[in-house]
C-alpha cells in the first residue's frame, strides 16, 4: 500500500483526467467542432465498433500513427462510453512545450505528456561519455529535460490504475513513408502490468490523405477508414515482447484486409516502396 503522501500526489496527478465536468466539456467541443470538421474534410468509414461491445471501461487503445488526423479519428469513432475519459498520450517535446498547445490537447483529447526517446548519434554518445569522465556537469538544458521527464514518469500507469483508459501510438511518431514502424513495448507492458486489454485499431488512408510533406489540408474528401479489432489480452505466461508483436501483427492485419477490400495501399505496398527507394539511393551512391 502506498504511503498517504504518495497516494495524495497520485490522486492529484490523475484527478483532472477523470473530472466529469471537464469530460462533458471535452465531448461537447469534439462533437460540435472537431468531429464535424474532420468528417467534412475526409470521407470517414468506421468498421468493427461491434467488436468493442464487451470492452471494459479501462483499456489501452493502440494503433498505427499515419497523420495528425489519427487522434481526432479515434475519439470521433469510438462509442461515447469508451471515449468519455480516454486520455491520449502526446509527445511532451512538442505538445507540452508551451501553455497554449498543452491547453488545446488537454481540453480536446484529455492528453497526458509522453517522453519520446531521442536517438543519440555516435558523436553525441562519445561527447556525453567524455563529459562524464571529466566530471563536467549537465548543461541547464539537460537538467531541465531530465526533470521534465521525471515529472511525467509513471503517469500512464497511474491513469490506468485509476480506471482511466489511454490511447498510445507505439511507433513513437507519425510515419514519414506510409510503412508502419517498430512498436516500442510500453503499451503491451502497461496492459500486462495493469491487467487491462489492448484495443487494436488501424487507420487506413490517412497517410495518403495528408502525408507529412503536404502543405495544407486534403482536397476532395479522400477516403479514410478506422478499423477496430476485438480487445486483446496476453496469453498465459506471454511476455511483453511477444504480446507487443502479436498486437502489431493484428493491427497490420486490420489495416491490410481493409485496404485490399477498398483498393488502397497495404502496409506491404508501403514497405516495398521504401525498400525500392533505399535500393535506388544506394545505387546512386555507388555510381
Amino acid at each position: 500500500m502506498a504511503p498517504p503522501e504518495e497516494a495524495a500526489k497520485r490522486d492529484e496527478r490523475s484527478s483532472k483526467y477523470s473530472n466529469p465536468m471537464q469530460a462533458a466539456a471535452r465531448r461537447a467541443t469534439r462533437m460540435l467542432v472537431v468531429k464535424p470538421y474532420v468528417w467534412r474534410i475526409l470521407d470517414v468509414t468506421v468498421h468493427g465498433v461491434e467488436n468493442l461491445a464487451d470492452c471494459p471501461d479501462t483499456f489501452v487503445a493502440v494503433g498505427n500513427h499515419s497523420s495528425h488526423f489519427d487522434t481526432p479519428l479515434v475519439f470521433g469513432s469510438l462509442p461515447p462510453r469508451l471515449a468519455r475519459y480516454l486520455s491520449a498520450g502526446a509527445a511532451a517535446d512538442f505538445w507540452f512545450t508551451n501553455w497554449w498547445k498543452s491547453a488545446s490537447v488537454s481540453h480536446l483529447f484529455n492528453a497526458f505528456p509522453v517522453e519520446r526517446r531521442q536517438k543519440k548519434t555516435p558523436e553525441q554518445r562519445a561527447a556525453e561519455k567524455e563529459r562524464k569522465a571529466n566530471g563536467i556537469p549537465d548543461s541547464p538544458e539537460d537538467i531541465k529535460a531530465k526533470r521534465r521527464a521525471a515529472s511525467h514518469r509513471g503517469l500512464a500507469s497511474t491513469l490506468l490504475s485509476d480506471g482511466i483508459p489511454i490511447l498510445l501510438f507505439p511507433e513513437g511518431g507519425r510515419t514519414y513513408n506510409g510503412a508502419m514502424g517498430v512498436f516500442t513495448p510500453g503499451a503491451a507492458g502497461l496492459a500486462i502490468s495493469r491487467n487491462v486489454p489492448i484495443v487494436p485499431f488501424a487507420i487506413v488512408g490517412a497517410f495518403a490523405a495528408w502525408p507529412p510533406h503536404q502543405k495544407g489540408m486534403p482536397k476532395g474528401r479522400p477516403p479514410v477508414h478506422v478499423v477496430y479489432g476485438h480487445p486483446m489480452r496476453p496469453n498465459a505466461g506471454e511476455i511483453t515482447h511477444h504480446f507487443n508483436e502479436r498486437v502489431r501483427r493484428k493491427i497490420i492485419e486490420l489495416h491490410d484486409s481493409t485496404a485490399r477490400a477498398y483498393g488502397m495501399k497495404t502496409m506491404a505496398d508501403y514497405a516495398r516502396a521504401v525498400a525500392i527507394e533505399k535500393s535506388r539511393a544506394n545505387n546512386e551512391e555507388n555510381k
